[in-house]
């Protein structure tokens, strides 16, 4: 079956499609023998930090359990400026702003 001839249009509308599109036409993934093979080595993965450890459990090693609510920055911001001058305190604000209208 590999040397059977790809169906195609006729040899006249072939070269009316290649006129018009200035170049060869091609028909990607469209025959088997033009598709790379479906079966492909399994890869082989090196071994992390927790590769064949008894003793590594995977509750000291989740990352999701390191995960802790945001801070609050303001509130840090404003303990420092009471302790510090009046001019501490000030909040930080955004850079120049663009009136567009």
């Amino acid at each position: 079956m590999a040397n059977a001839a790809r169906r195609d249009i006729s040899p006249i509308l072939r070269e009316v499609r290649s006129f018009l599109l200035g170049r060869k036409h091609t028909n990607a993934l469209r025959f088997e023998d033009g598709v790379a093979a479906r079966t492909q080595p399994p890869p082989d993965i090196p071994g992390g930090p927790a590769h064949k450890l008894s003793a590594n459990y995977y509750v000291n090693r989740d990352a999701r359990r390191l995960v802790k609510p945001p801070s609050d920055c303001t509130r840090v911001l404003l303990t420092e400026g009471e302790k510090g001058s009046a001019s501490a305190a000030k909040l930080p604000t955004p850079g120049k702003t663009y009136a567009w209208d």
